[in-house]
């Protein structure tokens, strides 16, 4: 099977997702060859090593550009122009559209979401939606009172918020088979788009992320982009409940951090007694290894669509206390890889000590999460799920 792959994405859990599908397609007997704009971060686990090519379309913003920006899409903020962007996509979907490929693998787009590049296509095509933008103004207006924000942020968002919808909304349109992440993310599909899509689950690379048989260290672990959205904040309050003389340090290791939102944490830690210590861009090998060593991985972000860090944890051994919310309720079996408890800080601060002070538990939850992992949550299990949905688009176009 030969295969187009699209992607704008930023460091992160999905460009980390996408990396393992194309090492494993790869190793299926697909040919691979990788389309991007000049935007995406192809630095950060770079798929070239699994294609035979990789077509980068530079991505320039243009006074005409800037200018249809302002009548069509979004008054631009900073440099990016979404005009030109849209003219990258076109450009790639030509491209594309005159290669012999028998299905196109498209990903998100770290701007729009869904990406432009579905109203050019003409082959059968997969799109791969992680999520559809989450402009839940319940949440943001939670999330907004947890830091300062000045007039000009608060008025942007009401401005921008609108309009990326919108335009997320309308590129999915044109996408003929969508493939979700989680159930969670599936439904959240059908109401932002009123789109079916198929739920095709992701999986965590085996020979990265395993056993090391380190020793355990004092501390819990918690990963994800430093920003509220991801609930550090409760994890810190919660653990500032534990008994001090038990109570882990919290390490949060971040690919990107929103600077307002980590001194917020810094004050939060040390006015609730929790050791906190934040890793910004670390290498895999130090990532694995803090799993490892990690007793805990804690998780509250608001609503995650599937989360790969649960998923991470478990494959390395490590049991997880996670907020009982979004796709994390599909990875984490309740009393087998984990604890799952309500967004409820005196809950969660017990379930962390219940698996500090109960050595029986924590060991069988330690080897169960490795076996639930090997079992479904696997790369190579992910892209065979990925191949059958693939053929079916086929037939379907």
């Amino acid at each position: 099977m030969r295969v187009a792959i699209f992607h704008n994405l930023p460091s992160g859990g999905a460009k980390r997702a996408l990396w393992g599908t194309a090492k494993y397609l790869s190793r299926a007997g697909c040919s691979i060859d990788v389309f991007v704009p000049s935007t995406a971060n192809e630095d950060f686990l770079p798929l070239q090593q699994f294609a035979n090519g990789v077509c980068v379309q530079p991505l320039h913003t243009t006074a005409l550009g800037l200018a249809k920006s302002m009548a069509k899409y979004l008054f631009p903020r900073g440099c990016l122009s979404l005009a030109d962007l849209d003219e990258s996509h076109k450009r790639l979907a030509d491209i594309i559209n005159n290669g012999e490929y028998d299905v196109v693998f498209v990903e998100q787009d770290r701007y729009t979401m869904s990406p432009f590049i579905l109203k050019y296509l003409s082959l059968p095509h997969v799109y791969y939606c992680q999520q559809p933008r989450r402009s839940n103004e319940a949440i943001l207006k939670i999330l907004g009172e947890r830091i300062e924000t000045n007039s000009f942020e608060r008025a942007w968002t009401r401005y921008c918020v609108p309009r990326l919808d919108a335009i997320d909304k309308e590129n999915a349109s044109h996408a003929r088979m969508i493939l979700s992440n989680s159930c969670f993310s599936s439904e959240a599909i059908l109401r932002a788009y009123g789109k079916n899509s198929f739920v095709s689950y992701l999986g965590v690379d085996r020979e990265l992320f395993k056993p090391l048989k380190l020793e355990k260290e004092q501390y819990v672990l918690s990963v994800g982009s430093i920003v509220a959205e991801k609930g550090f904040d409760f994890i810190i309050r919660a653990l500032g409940l534990v008994d001090r003389t038990i109570r882990p340090r919290l390490i949060i290791v971040g690919n990107t951090v929103k600077p307002a939102y980590r001194d917020y944490l810094v004050r939060l830690a040390a006015e609730k007694g929790v050791n906190l210590e934040t890793k910004v861009l670390i290498d895999d090998s130090e990532l694995v290894s803090l799993y490892n060593k990690a007793k805990l991985c804690v998780y509250a972000p608001f609503l995650e669509p599937f989360g790969l860090v649960p998923v991470e944890a478990m494959a390395c051994g490590t049991p997880v206390v996670a907020v009982r919310e979004g796709g994390v309720r599909e990875s984490v079996v309740h009393k087998e890889s984990g604890l799952l408890t309500n967004r409820d800080e005196k809950e969660f601060a017990g379930a962390i000590t219940e698996l500090l002070l109960n050595n029986e538990m924590y060991q069988y939850m330690s080897g169960r999460a490795v076996d639930i992992v090997s079992g479904f949550w696997t790369c190579e299990k992910a892209a065979q799920r990925l191949i059958k949905h693939m053929r079916h688009s086929m037939k379907m176009q």
